[in-house]
C-alpha cells in the first residue's frame, strides 16, 4: 500500500515522477515565495479535495465541460500517439478545452527548469512539494530535493502525512520544512471522510516531532466535518506544541470535478464558529 511504485536509479538525477501541475509565485504553500510542484497520485480521497485531477496516478483526462457545446469532433478517430489511451483527440477541440493532467519528469530536468527561479524567493522562499501526495513518489520527492538542493534551494513538503514510517523517514530526511495535514482525530471519521485511517499519520507526525524538523501544522476548516469543536480540541492536543495553521475551505473545489468526470460528494454547510481559545491554550497559535 505505501510502496513507491516509481523505478529508482543509482543516478539521482534520472529518477524520474509524475507531476501535474507546476505553479510559480505561489505564496500559501509554506514560507516567502515559492515554486509549487504538484506530485500526482493520492492514497487519500476525501470528499471535499480541491485538485481532483490529482486524485490518480495516471494521467487524467480533462475537459472544461461548462463551455463545451459538444459538437462531438473530439471523438473522431485520430492517429496521434498521445490520444489513443484516453479514446478522443485532444487536439482538435476548436475552443482548447481538452487537456491531460500528468506528465513524467526527471527530477534532475524539473530542478534545471525551477532553478533560473531561485532568484526570486529570496531568504524565505523556494519549492514545495504538494500534491496530491509527494509521499506517494518518495523516491523521486527525494531526487528532486537533492537536485533542487545542488541549485541552493530550500524545499518544503506538504503533506497528508500518510505513508509508512520508513517512507515517511527517508523523504523527512530530505527536505528543509514541512507542512503536515490534520484534518479529523477520530479514527472512524477520518475513514468515513478520507477512505483510510489516521493512524499512519499519527504515528509520522510523532516522527516529525521529534526530529526536530522546522515544520507547521495545517487544520483545513471544513464546514460541518472538520471545524466542529470536538475535532479541533482533539487537533489542538494532537498538535500540541507545534505551529498551526487553520486553512479556510474553498468553496470552489467542486468545478473541477465534472471536468475529471467525479462527481463531488461533499455538500457544503454553514461554518461553524472556530473556537481560537482551543489553541491559544495549546499555546498554538504563533
Amino acid at each position: 500500500m505505501f510502496n513507491d511504485t516509481h523505478h529508482m536509479f543509482n543516478d539521482t538525477h534520472s529518477v524520474k515522477g509524475t507531476i501535474f501541475d507546476l505553479k510559480e509565485f505561489t505564496v500559501h504553500d509554506g514560507p516567502g515565495v515559492r515554486t509549487t510542484v504538484f506530485f500526482k497520485g493520492c492514497p487519500l480521497s476525501c470528499i471535499w479535495c480541491h485538485n481532483p485531477e490529482g486524485m490518480d496516478t495516471e494521467p487524467t483526462l480533462t475537459v472544461r465541460e461548462a463551455m463545451c457545446d459538444h459538437c462531438g469532433i473530439c471523438r473522431r478517430p485520430c492517429t496521434h500517439e498521445d490520444c489513443r489511451p484516453f479514446g478522443r483527440c485532444l487536439h482538435i477541440c476548436p475552443r482548447g478545452l481538452i487537456s491531460v493532467a500528468g506528465r513524467e519528469v526527471t527530477a534532475e530536468a524539473l530542478a534545471k527548469k525551477i532553478a533560473p527561479s531561485a532568484m526570486l524567493f529570496g531568504e524565505d522562499g523556494g519549492v514545495t512539494l504538494s500534491g496530491g501526495e509527494p509521499l506517494l513518489q518518495p523516491g523521486f520527492a527525494a531526487a528532486l530535493a537533492g537536485c533542487l538542493h545542488e541549485h541552493s534551494i530550500r524545499v518544503a513538503l506538504q503533506t497528508s502525512g500518510f505513508s509508512s514510517e520508513e517512507t515517511f523517514l527517508r523523504v523527512l530526511g530530505a527536505v528543509d520544512y514541512v507542512l503536515f495535514d490534520l484534518k479529523l482525530a477520530r479514527d472512524d471519521e477520518h475513514r468515513l471522510y478520507t477512505g483510510v485511517s489516521n493512524a499512519p499519520i499519527h504515528r509520522n507526525l510523532m516522527l516529525l516531532k521529534q526530529s526536530g524538523k522546522p515544520h507547521v501544522i495545517r487544520i483545513p476548516l471544513i464546514p460541518g466535518i472538520t471545524d466542529t469543536h470536538d475535532n479541533l480540541a482533539a487537533l489542538a492536543k494532537l498538535a500540541s506544541d507545534s505551529p498551526v495553521e487553520l486553512m479556510p475551505y474553498n468553496p470552489y473545489a467542486g468545478a473541477k470535478y465534472p471536468n475529471v468526470g467525479r462527481q463531488f460528494r461533499y455538500r457544503e454547510t454553514a461554518p461553524n464558529p472556530v473556537d481560537l481559545t482551543l489553541f491559544h491554550h495549546a499555546r498554538l497559535l504563533k
